[in-house]
C-alpha cells in the first residue's frame, strides 16, 4: 500500500516533465519561426528589377539611409525595408480600406467590413492607379516588386501570420492606393458630423443650431481674425428642460460622466526668416493619431541621382514616398483641415416604386451593386448598396427619404502620387502649387524654405459647390444644387509671406467670409490648442529647433484654469462642510500646478470636474436629439462659450429638473468627478494626472494574447504628460504620431521624436528604440545617425 503514493507522485512528475518537455519544444520551435522572419539587417540581398546597386545604411534606431542611382531605384529599395519591418500593417491598411479584414482575422471584423464596403474603395483605387501619369506609375511599380520581393527575402512569413495560421498575400499596386484610402478613413468625416447637426436644427430649432453648434465664435484663432459673437441663449418657447415631457426625456438618458472623446487633431508652425536665428524657415509638425505597435510611420532618408539628392523625414508603409520632412530646400508638414469634402444628399424616391428616384423631371434607378466578403473560418457574406448618380445609400432621412454620401473620396482622381514631386520642390511657392494639385485626404499644408519664405494653403481634393453651403443635407434633385467637380487649384485659399512671418494651424477654423464658404464645416476642432501654439509663436525671435520644440512640448493647462477657478469658487465653506470628499478635493485644486504633468492631481480633478459638469448640464439638453439619432454626437460641436453663457446667466428653463438651481448642479458635479476618480484610483490623494494618462500602445495582435504576455508586444505603460486642449496632445492610445522640428538647409540642427521602434519585430533591435525620448520630449537628431548596419542590395 505504501508503494501506491509513491507511484502515483512519478507518474505525476513523469506527465508533468513531459508537458514542460512539450512545452519547450513548442516554444522552441515558435521561436525558430520567430527569428527566421526577422527582417535582415546587414549584408547583401538581391532583388530583381534594380538598375544599379542600393545601399542600405541603418543607425542605432534603426533609421535607415537609403543610396541609389535614380529614384525609381530607391522607391523598390523602400518597398523592400517595408516590407521586411512592417508588411503586416500594410497589410491591415489595404484590408480596411479594401472591407476585406474578416478574410484575415474571422467574422469579428465583420461589421467594420460591411460599413467600409459600401464606399467600394477597391474599385475607385483600380482607377486611381490606372490614371496615374507614367512617371507616378513608375514608383508604384517598382516599389511594389520591392515590397513582394522584401516579403519573399524572408526566411518566414512576417510572425503575425503564424499566429493567424493564414499566408500573407502579396501586394499590388492597387494596394498602394488603398493605404491612402485608409488614411482618408482615419482622416475625413463622411457625412456624420453633418448628421449631427441636422438632427440638433430639425428636434431643437435654429436657435439652438447657432447657440449651441456655432461655425464661427468669439472663441476662434483664424488666420485672418475672423470671430463672431456668441448667439443669444434659446428662450424657453424654443427648448424648456422644465416642462413634463422635457423631463421624462431627460431622466431617460441620464448617464455618468463620460470623457470628451478624442478627435484626430494635429500641430504644425512654422517662422519666417526674419524670426529665426539662422535667417532660413522653421517648421513644427506633429500629427496626431491613434497610436499603437507599430506607429504609422516609418522614418526614413532617401539619397539619389549625382550629385546626391537627400529627402529626409516619415515615410507611410504602402507608399513610395516621404509624406512629411525636409529636402535641404523646403519643409513640410501637415495638420487635419477639417474641410467639408461630404455632403449627405436627400434623395427623393419615386412615391410608387421606390427602386426608382427622382433626377430633375425624369426618374432615374438605383444601381444595386453586390459584394461578397469572405470570412476566415466561416461562409462567404453578400452585401448589397444602393448607389445613386451621387453616390452610395448610406442612411435615410426625414420623411424616410434616401440620403447619399457625396464625397471627394469616391473619385478616381481623389488620390495620385503628386505628392512625391515636394521630394525635388525648392521655393514655398512651388510646393504650395504641388500641394493644391496633389490627389490626398485634404488637409492643411505648412511649408518653410531656406530662403526665410513661409506659406500654407489646402492639400488635397476640395468639392466646388454650387448653389448651397454643404453644412446640411438636400436634395439635388434639380441643378440648382450641385458640385461642379473639384475646386480649381487657383481658387484654393492661400497664405504666404504674411507681414507677421508666423503661421499655426491646430485643426481649428483658419478662414471666415468667402474662404471660408469655399471650405465649409467638416467639423473644425475648437480654437484653445491653436491660440495657446499662435501666442507662443508670438513671443519669438531669432528662434530655433529648441524654441518651437518647446512649444510642442508645452502642457500649461490654459484652458482648464478657468475651470478650476469655478471649482474653488463653488466649494464654499458651506459646501465643502457637508461632505468630507469636498474639503479633499479643494485642497487638492488649492496646490495648482497649472499643467498636465503626471505627477498633477490638482489638473486631473478639474478636468473631471469640467466634465461632470459637461455631462450634466449639456447631456439633458440634448438628450431629444440622441433619442431621435443613436448615432447623434454632440461633442464634436463648439460649445464651450454656450456652457460658460448658461453658466453665468443661469436660465432655469435650460437646467435639467433635477436640480432647483444651477449651483446645485456644479455641487454635483465636485461630487460625481470625486466617485469618478475615487473609482478609478481609490483616492484623490494619489489620483495624479499620470495614473489616469498612462501609455497603452499595443500590437494588434497583443490582445489574443494572455494578459501576462500582452507586454511582449506592447510599449511600456509610462505615464504621458499632456491632453488634448493643450500643445502636447497625450492621451493613452492617442498622440503625437511624430514630432520633428527642421529648418530646411540646416537638417543636422533638426530635432525629430517617433513613438515606438522602426521595426514591428518583436526581436528586433529596433522594436523599441526611440520610443523613451517620445515619452520624455528628449530632443533626438532629425537626421539619421551614425551607421550601425550595412546591407547592399543588388541587382
Amino acid at each position: 500500500m505504501a508503494q501506491r503514493p509513491s507511484r502515483f507522485l512519478r507518474n505525476c512528475a513523469l506527465a508533468l516533465g513531459g508537458l514542460l518537455l512539450l512545452a519547450l519544444l513548442a516554444g522552441g520551435w515558435f521561436y525558430h519561426r520567430l527569428d527566421r522572419s526577422r527582417p535582415q539587417l546587414d549584408g547583401t540581398a538581391h532583388v530583381n528589377g534594380l538598375g544599379t546597386a542600393v545601399t542600405v545604411e541603418r543607425d542605432a534606431l534603426g533609421v535607415p539611409t537609403v543610396r541609389g542611382a535614380n529614384r525609381v531605384d530607391v522607391a523598390r529599395a523602400l518597398g523592400w525595408l517595408h516590407a521586411q519591418e512592417r508588411f503586416f500593417q500594410m497589410d491591415l491598411m489595404r484590408r480596411r480600406a479594401a472591407g476585406e479584414l474578416a478574410e484575415l482575422v474571422g467574422a469579428k471584423a465583420l461589421p467594420l467590413d460591411r460599413e467600409t464596403r459600401v464606399y467600394e474603395f477597391r474599385r475607385f483605387a483600380q482607377s486611381a492607379v490606372a490614371r496615374l501619369p507614367a512617371e507616378q506609375f513608375a514608383l508604384v511599380e517598382a516599389y511594389t516588386a520591392g515590397v513582394n520581393a522584401g516579403l519573399a527575402a524572408l526566411g518566414a512569413p512576417p510572425w503575425e501570420y503564424l499566429m493567424l495560421r493564414v499566408p500573407p498575400r502579396g501586394w499590388s499596386s492597387v494596394d498602394c492606393a488603398l493605404v491612402a484610402y485608409a488614411m482618408t478613413l482615419d482622416l475625413q468625416d463622411a457625412g456624420a458630423y453633418e448628421r449631427s447637426l441636422t438632427t440638433l436644427r430639425n428636434v431643437l430649432g435654429e436657435s439652438a443650431l447657432r447657440f449651441f453648434a456655432p461655425l464661427v465664435g468669439p472663441d476662434d484663432a483664424a488666420l485672418d481674425g475672423s470671430t463672431a459673437p456668441l448667439a443669444p441663449i434659446p428662450s424657453a418657447e424654443v427648448l424648456n428642460l422644465r416642462k413634463p415631457a422635457a423631463a421624462k426625456t431627460t431622466a431617460s438618458h441620464s448617464e455618468p460622466p463620460a470623457d470628451d472623446p478624442a478627435v484626430i487633431v494635429s500641430n504644425s508652425f512654422a517662422l519666417a526668416g526674419a524670426h529665426t536665428a539662422t535667417g532660413a524657415g522653421l517648421l513644427a509638425n506633429d500629427m496626431h493619431l491613434n497610436l499603437g505597435v507599430p506607429n504609422t510611420w516609418y522614418r526614413a532618408a532617401l539619397v539619389w541621382g549625382t550629385p546626391p539628392h537627400q529627402v529626409t523625414g516619415v515615410t507611410l508603409p504602402g507608399l513610395p514616398l516621404v509624406i512629411a520632412g525636409s529636402n535641404g530646400h523646403i519643409a513640410w508638414g501637415f495638420t487635419n483641415s477639417y474641410a467639408d469634402v461630404a455632403d449627405l444628399v436627400v434623395v427623393e424616391p419615386n412615391t410608387i416604386d421606390r427602386t426608382l428616384y427622382k433626377r430633375g423631371e425624369r426618374l432615374a434607378e438605383f444601381a444595386v451593386h453586390t459584394q461578397t466578403i469572405a470570412v476566415k473560418g466561416g461562409e462567404p457574406v453578400q452585401l448589397e448598396t444602393q448607389w445613386s448618380e451621387w453616390g452610395p445609400v448610406v442612411a435615410m432621412g426625414e420623411k424616410n427619404r434616401p440620403l447619399a454620401l457625396a464625397w471627394t473620396a469616391l473619385d478616381a482622381d481623389a488620390i495620385d502620387l503628386r505628392l512625391s514631386e515636394l521630394e525635388t520642390a525648392t521655393t514655398t511657392a512651388a510646393a504650395l502649387a504641388i500641394a493644391q494639385r496633389s490627389g490626398m485626404p485634404a488637409q492643411n499644408f505648412l511649408v518653410a524654405d531656406r530662403a526665410g519664405a513661409i506659406g500654407w494653403t489646402i492639400a488635397g481634393r476640395l468639392p466646388q459647390r454650387v448653389g448651397f453651403d454643404g453644412r446640411f443635407p438636400v436634395p439635388r434633385t434639380y441643378l440648382d444644387r450641385r458640385w461642379e467637380g473639384f475646386l480649381p487649384p487657383d481658387k484654393y485659399p492661400c497664405r504666404i509671406d504674411l507681414a507677421a512671418g508666423r503661421l499655426a494651424t491646430a485643426n481649428q477654423r483658419l478662414l471666415g467670409g468667402d474662404e471660408l464658404d469655399l471650405l465649409g464645416d467638416g467639423g473644425y476642432d475648437d480654437a484653445y490648442r491653436g491660440r495657446q501654439i499662435r501666442d507662443g509663436l508670438a513671443t519669438l525671435e531669432r528662434a530655433t529647433p529648441r524654441d518651437l520644440l518647446a512649444i510642442a512640448l508645452d502642457d500649461r493647462a490654459l484652458f482648464l484654469q478657468r475651470w478650476r477657478d469655478l471649482a474653488l469658487r463653488v466649494l464654499t465653506p458651506d459646501v465643502v462642510a457637508q461632505k468630507k470628499s469636498r474639503a479633499e478635493f479643494r485642497r487638492a485644486l488649492e496646490k495648482w500646478e497649472g499643467r498636465a504633468s503626471v505627477e498633477s492631481v490638482s489638473y486631473r480633478l478639474a478636468r473631471a470636474f469640467r466634465t461632470s459638469v459637461v455631462q450634466l448640464a449639456l447631456g439633458p439638453i440634448f438628450a431629444g436629439c440622441e433619442e431621435r439619432d443613436e448615432r447623434f454626437n454632440w461633442r464634436k460641436f463648439h460649445y464651450e462659450p454656450a456652457l460658460w453663457a448658461l453658466l453665468e446667466a443661469k436660465p432655469l428653463h435650460l437646467l435639467a429638473p433635477a436640480y432647483a438651481q444651477w449651483d446645485d448642479l456644479l455641487v454635483a458635479a465636485i461630487d460625481d468627478a470625486t466617485a469618478q476618480i475615487e473609482k478609478q484610483n481609490g483616492s484623490l490623494a494619489s489620483a495624479t494626472w499620470g495614473r489616469r494618462n498612462t501609455a497603452r500602445l499595443r500590437h494588434p495582435l497583443a490582445r489574443s494574447l494572455p494578459a501576462w504576455a500582452t507586454g511582449w508586444l506592447s510599449m511600456p505603460p509610462d505615464p504621458i504628460p499632456g491632453d488634448s486642449r493643450m500643445p502636447r496632445v497625450g492621451g493613452p492610445d492617442f498622440g503625437a504620431s511624430e514630432r520633428f522640428v527642421v529648418s530646411p538647409g540646416r537638417e543636422a540642427e533638426g530635432i525629430f521624436h517617433m513613438p515606438g521602434g522602426q521595426s514591428a519585430h518583436p526581436l528586433s533591435p529596433f522594436f523599441r528604440a526611440g520610443h523613451a525620448d517620445w515619452v520624455r520630449g528628449n530632443p533626438t537628431p532629425f537626421l539619421p545617425g551614425p551607421t550601425q548596419y550595412r546591407l547592399e542590395l543588388k541587382p
